[in-house]
């Protein structure tokens, strides 16, 4: 019989060589074998993220290695979040993100949605070519500890300005934290349109966020 420390060591292998069907497999093959979604889940999921992220930053992986990575891992997410919620396991917070009015790229949106997932966040997903009032209405409804905006052009890069703004003529600022990031962005930038901090890739989103957030 396959042991869970086997069966976490496979579903971390085949997460970091980005095969979701193996990924999968490996995830069904723990919960058949009674191992806890939440032991697969940071046991071996996480920790797979991070390292694909540590190569991701060393120069050892590449955006289609991460791509491939992500999905695997969304894939074994997929299987597992059921069990999760059955179990009555509660996120350590929610995070709203979107790409704001007039964007349409979300490649590296989705790769920070997994990312924040992995590490314990509710994501609310709000899309691509979000108006600045929905990420307003998104607040007031999820009411989450932070929020992020992604542009991935110069021509869309101050909608981010014109959100912020918005957060602050409806009094919820100081209910949340601004997170952003995108081609054009940078740290520089997010502090001058009054931004809470900067992720420079998907990798460092998730723990720039809970530096911030104190987590």
């Amino acid at each position: 019989m396959t042991s869970a420390a086997e069966i976490s060591d496979l579903l971390y292998e085949h997460i970091v060589a980005g095969d979701a069907d193996g990924a999968v497999a490996a995830t069904r093959q723990g919960l058949a074998a009674a191992v806890e979604a939440t032991a697969l889940l940071y046991e071996a999921m996480i920790p797979a993220l991070e390292e694909v992220g540590r190569r991701f930053e060393e120069g050892e992986y590449f955006l289609p290695e991460m791509l491939v990575a992500a999905r695997s891992m969304q894939a074994a997410m997929d299987v597992v979040r059921p069990e999760i919620v059955q179990a009555g396991v509660k996120p350590i917070g929610t995070f709203v993100m979107g790409t704001v009015a007039g964007d349409i790229h979300d490649v590296g949106k989705n790769l920070v949605n997994v990312m924040l997932e992995g590490a314990g966040f509710e994501v609310i997903d709000l899309g691509i070519n979000v108006p600045g009032p929905a990420f307003v209405d998104a607040i007031r409804r999820h009411e989450p500890l932070a929020v992020g905006m992604s542009a991935f052009l110069t021509t869309t890069m101050m909608e981010i300005e014109t959100n912020v703004r918005l957060i602050e003529a409806a009094g919820l600022r100081d209910q949340v934290t601004i997170m952003v990031g995108g081609a054009p962005i940078n740290d520089a930038f997010a502090a001058e349109v009054g931004a809470d901090g900067y992720a420079p890739d998907a990798s460092s989103a998730a723990r720039v966020t809970k530096r911030l957030l104190g987590l």
